[in-house]
């Protein structure tokens, strides 16, 4: 029973939120946009944030594609 919880907290935690965050459209991109001055780009900032904070990062991932979906209908 002590596996079974083990595997599930690592796939229910740590895997499926990240590759939430790798397939979710509206993400972002890889790349960094132009003339930036952070090394890594939206979609691998969040994937490197769901890394360390797994399920508090996966939160805060839905919660800012959610803020942002709900700018983009309220300003059409």
């Amino acid at each position: 029973m002590d596996q079974l919880i083990a595997w599930a907290v690592l796939i229910f935690g740590i895997v499926l939120p990240a590759a939430h965050v790798v397939f979710a459209q509206g993400g972002g991109g890889w790349k960094p946009a132009a003339g930036a001055r952070c090394p890594f780009g939206p979609r691998l900032g969040w994937l490197i944030v769901v890394t360390f904070l797994p399920f508090a990062g996966w939160l805060m991932f839905v919660a800012a594609r959610r803020r942002k979906r709900s700018d983009r209908v309220t300003s059409s």
